[in-house]
């Protein structure tokens, strides 16, 4: 039957979520401590096995033989040493083992020479590790149990730490439900992750979200670093690595393997495209994206806070991708530099605004999809201004005001919500069902 002392231990590793082992070692550690406190020495390497069972221990202070040093040697090399420490530290940098090399290695806590160990032990030889028993001539005083109590809270609390930093190594490119804490002087919002707080970086987040405490939210891990203070997370919502992820999630045929992501682009918070490839001819991939009635796409898009997707289908024909970069508009024709890598792309009058997109949105995501630059004209439409993937919201604005100046049907200042009007027009029209892709 076990003792009382094994049953605290099994009910705080139960209550930490620890090895048994691991709170049994931390005591042992704390133990030593005690000793060293009130009966050993400074240099003492003390170990202790405890038998949970039965309250024994057992004490030992454990050294290794090493070459006899003369102490003037020692001491020599001693002052030696703490020279070449202040040079160091006076040009800024760390001692390095090269240049302490040639000096005596000899740490009385670690180690015991072999004279002395010869009188401890006859048969010791150099290398041999000793074990010197020690014994426990009362019981420990309240200093030494203040000591074991500090020292056995703060090795916990690094299991703990370890432990975590192990279980979101392995979720490293993952998403993580998380609950917003608050938001720090730097910007940064903290998250609790549950064992962990996280961390988004202001750069990591979408500008146009409010990140609310309280408020539950998946995030992507970007990173995690094990800092002096314990695990450190890095989150972002801003990463396309975070659409993909929800993809490979969402979509069985990603995740397998069978329907491949070829590449992402993303205006986070607002819109994303993701470009899709099988080499398996009974999948639709584009359907295997969508689900039935748009079920699958639904979700994903909920799981990115009601950021629009456009899946299209990924070609190795640069003039056939750009066509379907360009999505939803419809393209008359495309004319490719491949010394500049620049496209010339042809769109009929009422395709223009759509390919163009809210603020040059749609060709600045097709462009970075497909990695051309793309300027957009309306075919047939000499006089036509041409709008490039690198002009910014602003230059767009100026040629589309300056090519409709004077006229009195359109009004200029709504280019942006006639264009939005447009894509909204063509985001509801119902995708065509796909039957769900045949399994391998």
């Amino acid at each position: 039957m076990a003792s009382e002392i094994a049953k605290a231990i099994q009910f705080l590793s139960d209550e930490k979520g620890l090895e048994y082992e691991e709170v049994l070692e931390a005591l042992e550690i704390a133990l030593a401590a005690a000793y060293r406190k009130d009966f050993g020495t400074k240099i003492g390497n003390y170990q202790v096995k405890f038998d949970a069972e039965t309250g024994d221990m057992d004490i030992w202070d454990e050294k290794i033989v090493v070459e006899d040093v003369d102490e003037e040697v020692l001491e020599k090399a001693q002052e030696e040493l703490t020279a070449l420490r202040e040079k160091a530290r006076e040009a800024y940098r760390e001692l390095t083992e090269e240049e302490t090399a040639h000096l005596p290695q000899f740490n009385p806590k670690t180690d015991i020479m072999l004279k002395e160990a010869k009188e401890i032990e006859k048969s010791a030889k150099l290398g041999d590790t000793l074990k010197i028993t020690q014994t426990v001539p009362g019981d420990f005083g309240r200093m030494a149990a203040m000591t074991a109590k500090q020292v056995i809270i703060q090795k916990i609390r690094e299991a703990e730490r370890d432990n975590v930093f192990e279980d979101f190594k392995e979720q490293v490119g993952q998403i993580v439900q998380g609950t917003v804490h608050k938001r720090d002087r730097g910007g940064n919002v903290l998250v609790d992750l549950g064992k962990i707080t996280g961390v988004l970086k202001e750069e990591e987040q979408v500008r146009r979200e409010q990140y609310r405490p309280g408020v539950r939210l998946p995030f992507f891990i970007m990173s995690i670093e094990m800092g002096p203070r314990g695990p450190q997370i890095e989150l972002s919502r801003k990463s396309t690595k975070m659409v993909q992820s929800v993809f490979e999630q969402e979509i069985p045929e990603i995740d397998e393997g069978s329907v491949e992501i070829k590449a992402i682009a993303r205006d986070p918070g607002n819109r994303s495209k993701v470009a899709v490839f099988t080499e398996d001819n009974s999948i639709d991939p584009i359907g295997a994206c969508i689900g039935q009635r748009g079920s699958r796409i639904t979700t994903i898009i909920d799981e990115l806070g009601g950021e629009k997707i456009d899946v299209i289908m990924w070609s190795d024909d640069a003039k056939e991708f750009i066509k379907q970069a360009l999505s939803p508009a419809k393209v008359a024709s495309v004319e490719l530099n491949d010394q500049t890598k620049e496209a010339a792309v042809s769109v009929g009058q009422d395709q223009f605004s759509l390919a163009i997109g809210r603020g040059g949105q749609n060709v600045r995501l097709a462009a970075e999809l497909t990695g051309w630059r793309i300027t957009v004209v309306e075919d047939g439409n000499e006089e036509a201004v041409a709008v490039s993937s690198e002009d910014d919201e602003d230059a767009i604005k100026e040629k589309l005001e300056a090519e409709k100046e004077g006229d009195t049907v359109a009004d200029v200042a709504d280019v942006s919500e006639e264009t939005e009007v447009q894509e909204e027009i063509a985001s509801e029209e119902p995708p065509v069902e796909a039957e769900e892709p045949a399994e391998k």
